[in-house]
């Protein structure tokens, strides 16, 4: 199966060497590319891609902004979103939004194939710097609402509790970690990890990894 591709990145220079890249994939057909969200969403209705690359910080409609667009218009795309350290608010926006992935710009070429390949099969890509990142704020802002309320109402308890090995897994999906690493870390068969984050995400009523990772944290299991 051959994947479409819509690069989006406001800097010329840094989009065609992203197209010229990706092109040396056997699987991966560039479509498209787009230089503002608003090019973004405009090539998203036009050509389907089935994964797009999104530049946060561009003129006009940042990737945020067109990342939520994009997914309110058509779910089926999945959106990546190329980051840097400096772009933390963005990033939070941008899982708000509903992107699938987050990785650094500076992520090796076979880092970022994977995770190509990995948001097509609708899993959720994390770079554990970013993922720390994402956790850190959202347990900040859980904080202050904390403080605002007074007291917080506990997050409804699981039906059927996690497994030590679910827990596991949980712990390394909160690090960003894909199932390869996964398996290797906890010594089990990538398949055996695919199985644990489907039970992990049934039992967490969580649609991804991310929700898993924040759902884990509101029940106390990070």
């Amino acid at each position: 199966m051959t994947l479409k591709l819509l690069v989006v990145d406001d800097q010329a220079l840094f989009r065609d060497a992203l197209c010229t890249l990706l092109a040396l994939e056997p699987d991966f057909a560039v479509i498209g590319e787009a230089g503002d969200g608003v090019e973004a969403v405009e090539a998203v209705r036009r050509l389907r891609p089935d994964v797009v690359l999104m530049d946060l910080r561009m003129p006009g409609m940042d990737g945020a902004e067109a990342t939520r667009r994009i997914l309110a218009s058509r779910s089926s795309t999945r959106v990546i979103v190329l980051t840097t350290f400096e772009e933390d608010e963005e990033v939070f926006r941008s899982v708000r939004a509903g992107a699938a992935g987050y990785l650094l710009k500076a992520s090796p070429s076979e880092k970022l194939c994977d995770a190509i390949r990995r948001a097509a099969k609708g899993e959720s890509i994390l770079e554990p710097s970013v993922a720390a990142k994402v956790l850190a704020e959202f347990n900040r802002i859980s904080s202050k609402l904390d403080g605002l309320a007074g007291n917080r109402a506990s997050a409804p308890a699981l039906t059927e509790p996690l497994s030590a090995r679910e827990n596991d897994v949980l712990r390394c999906l909160s690090r960003g970690m894909s199932n390869k690493e996964i398996g290797t870390q906890l010594h089990i068969a990538e398949g055996t990890v695919k199985n644990h984050v489907s039970q992990l995400l049934a039992k967490l009523g969580a649609l991804d990894r991310t929700q898993a990772a924040l759902r884990g944290r509101d029940l106390n299991l990070l």
